[in-house]
């Protein structure tokens, strides 16, 4: 027997009541378990007589073994009747619990909020293209170039460096007279033109030949990460050991051959406007369904779970840090550069991740309206598409699935995709070009 009441929107306590009888059960089976390892005097171990045992230690020496079966079992029958379901783990109170009577205890849990849907046929939305021109592709195809160029050591002695050459440098910085720590290096690779220097560093090396000693001067950034260097002008004696320059391969039928699969520059040509017009046609379609989901989700009236909120800061803080490994920086080099704390990060991306947590119950909400299902062919297409992905095989990374317990994730994320088809195909879609 189960009562409820909801605490908030999002928060529910359940009192249950469990029969005698099954408390009664859930004892005997906590007896066999525990008299195995009970020690009584006249008794060899494992054949000591329940009533003897809890003459000894009392009845309660059970409780605590057939709490374990009674408690999961009854609270999960209780949260299905009464029609709730749960975000979280339940925090358990005990309230009777005595032989010959029932066990009653309470129960208090997250759970999914009521979410009360506006309209969400017919919404109209703006489909934003870009159209693909030439200069788009000229464009592409001049970067290709540019990553396809082999760099050239300039043997001419009166040579001097431009914007985009390659200088190998010595150098050695001074805030006043005294030189700072990380200032110096030998053999050292600057593009120039690349910013990646201080500012004001790389310009006065331009025009410079190999050989050369110079002076440069440049101001550290008042956002510099290293606090002692912030806003402080430093010189350096830079010595240039080399000068690079790229050279560019011709744009032909060869270059077309090396850098893709086609046989002519034409060819090539017309495969990246392929492209550039097939990710395009994503970017929007990307758009617009971001869009969709926006308005929908803005007129919904919910009470966001605290639960759901912190999972999904959860998530994005763990792609970051993802992110940042992937550029060699660790989470806690980025809080010491940016002067901030985890909590700091996690507040400032709490309006996001509330955004985010009201979007998906949004979306679920229309796929318990539309009455949305994922059908197994299509968690199928999609296991087997991962499997391709990783050139592995599909019957495998299925079961693999399976044991992980990762079909349940990947049939939400088909019925998920397929709610959002159904904004789009239902919306009043406007299709505008764009610069």
């Amino acid at each position: 027997m189960v009562k409820w009441e909801k605490i908030d929107d999002s928060k529910v306590s359940l009192e249950i009541e469990v029969a005698p009888e099954q408390v009664e059960q859930a004892l005997g089976l906590a007896y066999r378990k525990v008299v195995k390892k009970a020690v009584v005097p006249g008794f060899r171990k494992g054949r000591v007589p329940r009533s003897v045992l809890e003459a000894k230690f009392g009845p309660e020496v059970l409780y605590e073994e057939a709490l374990e079966v009674l408690i999961p079992d009854a609270y999960r029958e209780a949260i299905d009747e009464a029609g709730f379901e749960p975000l979280d783990q339940a925090r358990y109170d005990l309230v009777q619990m005595e032989k010959g009577k029932p066990l009653l205890f309470k129960a208090e849990v997250e759970v999914k909020p009521e979410v009360k849907l506006p309209e969400y046929r017919g919404v109209k939305a703006t489909k934003r293209v870009r159209k693909i021109e030439d200069t788009h592709v000229e464009g592409y195809l001049e970067r290709t170039r540019q990553q396809q160029a082999r760099l050239v050591t300039v043997e001419e002695e009166d040579y001097a460096a431009v914007k985009g050459n390659l200088v190998v440098i010595d150098f050695k910085g001074f805030i006043g007279e005294e030189p700072f720590e990380g200032g110096e290096a030998e053999g050292y690779s600057l593009e120039l033109g690349s910013q990646s220097f201080i500012p004001g560093f790389e310009e006065q090396l331009e025009g410079r030949k190999k050989g050369e000693e110079v002076e440069v001067t440049a101001t550290f950034p008042e956002d510099y990460q290293e606090e002692n260097l912030k806003g402080k002008e430093a010189l350096f004696q830079v010595k240039i050991q080399e000068i690079k320059r790229k050279e560019l391969p011709d744009l032909d039928d060869d270059f077309a051959q090396e850098v893709s699969e086609f046989s002519t520059l034409e060819e090539f040509k017309a495969g990246i406007k392929n492209t550039l017009i097939e990710n395009e046609e994503s970017r929007a379609v990307r758009e617009l369904e971001e869009e969709l989901i926006q308005k929908v989700s803005r007129e919904v009236q919910v009470a966001l779970p605290s639960v759901l909120v912190e999972r999904e800061l959860d998530r994005m803080m763990g792609d970051m840090e993802r992110l940042l490994r992937m550029q060699g920086v660790t989470l806690e080099q980025y809080l010491k550069m940016t002067e901030k704390s985890l909590k700091d990060l996690r507040n400032g991306n709490r309006e996001e991740a509330e955004k985010r947590v009201k979007a998906n119950l949004t979306l679920d909400a229309i796929i318990q309206a539309e009455g949305i299902q994922a059908e197994e062919a299509e968690i199928d297409e999609k296991i087997a598409k991962f499997a391709g992905e990783y050139q592995q095989d599909t019957e495998k990374v299925k079961e693999m699935f399976a044991s992980q317990g990762r079909i349940g994730i990947i049939e939400e994320e088909v019925k998920f995709r397929k709610a959002i088809d159904f904004l789009v195909a239902q919306a009043e879609v406007e299709t505008v070009e764009i610069e």
